[in-house]
């Protein structure tokens, strides 16, 4: 596409390099992640916690994905949720961490608008499957307390794959318009993202466009798809809670709360700070930078970090299996 001149572009254009003029989205359009603003100095410090993280988490859910398809006493539908939940994670946090640490250790900073929309389909599509995921793990232990006679003919684990392709389905389908509706939208050549990653909004905010039908697709997708999410898991442990409290056994109780302890640790880490970042990009003018950009990587680089491990403690069978395989290695 051509590049087109204006000499009657936003305001809000004038700040870049370019000011008063813009080019629009073509391939060649050079924007600039600036990485954490304000801490730029601090960046090969930050990249240590930063990377740390993220090793961790590949090498934990690699581990999942490693015992459980080696072990086929595991292919049951939780432990296939599990390596859903692991693929989910790896898939997000891959998705921006490695062009996050080229800006922290190299100060490879730029990105073409084409590469920035691609991360950003591929970013929020993954933390869309990784919702969907967490939604079928909470109606997997409903059916495994609610109707545990039952559960093996209601959950198999081709209805576990049929589950996954839905929801990657329902996250491809929900995020392409994001980079549609982008990419027919003017930037300013050399517009500053002040963000580690190419996201939505952050995107949209430096565009010299109208993004009125972006942000508000934005907000509508934040409140459907999470809302929509959290109702249902909501819905599934109101169901768990009072079948619980119907057993009279208080060490049967105790069981099977058990159970959930690791999903609802998961659910914690995932929907507050993910919320947080949603609308503080919105809303929180009055939220220092720093703060949120670094909130929003933590969101992506904690969870999977911390699943393995909190999946790993709470599952005796994974647990056991996992242990046996380190013992195996040592040998």
């Amino acid at each position: 596409m051509a590049g087109t001149w204006s000499i009657s572009e936003p305001d809000r254009c004038t700040g870049h390099l370019m000011a008063n003029f813009s080019f629009s989205s073509s391939d060649s359009t050079i924007l600039i992640l600036t990485g954490i603003p304000g801490l730029e100095a601090d960046h090969i410090w930050i990249s240590i916690p930063f990377s740390a993280f993220y090793i961790m988490g590949l090498l934990g859910n690699f581990t999942v994905l490693f015992v459980v398809g080696k072990e086929q006493t595991l292919h049951k539908p939780m432990y296939l949720l599990l390596c859903m939940l692991a693929l989910s994670d790896i898939s997000t946090s891959t998705s921006f961490v490695p062009k996050a640490l080229c800006i922290f250790w190299f100060n490879l900073k730029s990105i073409t608008v084409r590469s920035c929309l691609t991360q950003m389909f591929f970013f929020h599509t993954f933390s869309t499957m990784h919702s969907t995921v967490l939604v079928a793990m909470a109606f997997d232990r409903y059916v495994a307390i609610c109707n545990p006679l039952r559960y093996a003919t209601i959950l198999t684990n081709a209805r576990i794959a049929m589950i996954g392709l839905v929801g990657f389905i329902r996250a491809v389908l929900f995020m392409l318009p994001f980079p549609l509706l982008l990419s027919r939208q003017p930037f300013c050549a050399h517009s500053m993202i002040p963000h580690t990653y190419c996201d939505h909004i952050a995107v949209a905010k430096v565009s010299c466009g109208d993004i009125t039908a972006s942000n508000l697709y934005g907000l509508l997708i934040a409140f459907v798809i999470v809302g929509f999410d959290l109702m249902l898991i909501g819905l599934s442990y109101a169901l768990i809670i009072r079948t619980v409290y119907r057993i009279s056994s208080k060490e049967a109780n105790q069981k099977a709360l058990n159970t959930c302890t690791a999903h609802i640790c998961a659910l914690l880490m995932a929907y507050p700070l993910g919320l947080f970042s949603a609308l503080s990009h919105r809303f929180g003018q009055g939220i220092t930078p720093h703060l949120h950009i670094i909130l929003s990587n933590l969101n992506y680089l904690i969870p999977p970090m911390l699943n393995p491990i909190i999946y790993g403690v709470k599952t005796k069978e994974l647990r056991e299996k996992v242990v046996k395989y380190i013992c195996t290695s040592s040998y």
